[in-house]
């Protein structure tokens, strides 16, 4: 067992990816009230951290987010800054009844936000999402690359 604690997330980290710009509030646990912290006060760091998978094919990058039990009309997939694909969604607290008894919370409710710097060859123009599931998938297919031809050139005396 470690001592220390895992600031990771798991096997994959996106720590050292240059095209991952998740959003990391350094002063989350201090009690200013401009801090970041404050927009997801109460949430469950399961939901606000959600998973993201992001693969490249011949023809397009794919991005893969588990948002199970959301809407198409909770969720918001944007391009900003010109190259920067935001995807972002919120799962509202249900609605508790004074007759209730709650025995066990452990689904998570909160918002998220995930940013991914999308690369050169991207065209931004004709992404597409889709939600099946419980996951939602976004397209952004690629420009084609032409490969450049090789002429030999002669050398004269």
């Amino acid at each position: 067992m470690s001592l220390i604690p895992s600031f990771f997330g798991g096997s994959r980290s996106n720590l050292l990816d240059p095209f991952t710009l998740d959003v990391w509030d350094p002063f989350k646990d201090f009690p200013f009230s401009n801090s970041l912290a404050t927009s997801f006060s109460g949430e469950n760091s399961a939901f606000v951290n959600t998973r993201i998978d992001w693969k490249e094919t011949p023809e397009a990058h794919v991005f893969k987010a588990d948002v199970p039990g959301l809407k198409k009309e909770e969720l918001k997939v944007e391009v900003v800054d010109d190259r920067v694909l935001l995807i972002s969604g919120e799962r509202n607290v249900e609605k508790e009844d004074k007759n209730d008894t709650w025995h066990r919370v452990e689904r998570s409710s909160g918002k998220f936000m995930r940013r991914f710097k999308l690369p050169e060859n991207a065209k931004i123009d004709q992404i597409n999402a889709s939600i099946e599931n419980g996951v939602l998938t976004v397209t952004v297919p690629k420009m084609e690359v032409k490969k450049r031809e090789t002429r030999a050139i002669e050398i004269s005396d």
